[in-house]
């Protein structure tokens, strides 16, 4: 299992509904997250990711929110791939055009 994936989607989302629930009862949300994390056996800086990331979710901080993160890296997949094929059918090209002017001189 990856280490992106240790944590179940429904862990991940009861440990911020933990924290946004519980922050009242701490002096900070470090506070809070540090102690949802202990309760949960996360370190409290990938509780604080998954907070972050949900809180550009519901738009309370700016940034990508996960649909424009998803997005945004299959756009970049499709580029990748695009520019694979490009490279692939410029070599074809020139080989071809090569091939080509080999067989005039030949005649």
């Amino acid at each position: 299992m990856s280490k992106a994936a240790k944590y179940s989607p429904e862990t991940r989302e009861r440990a911020v509904r933990m924290v946004f629930e519980h922050q009242n009862d701490h002096a900070s949300q470090w506070a809070t997250i540090e102690s949802v994390a202990a309760k949960i056996g996360c370190t409290a800086q990938t509780l604080c990711n998954w907070v972050r990331q949900a809180e550009r979710d519901q738009g309370l901080r700016e940034g990508l929110t996960t649909s424009e993160r998803e997005k945004m890296k299959a756009l970049e997949r499709e580029v990748r791939e695009l520019r694979q094929a490009n490279e692939i059918l410029r070599k074809a090209s020139a080989y071809f055009a090569q091939a080509e002017l080999d067989r005039r001189f030949k005649r």
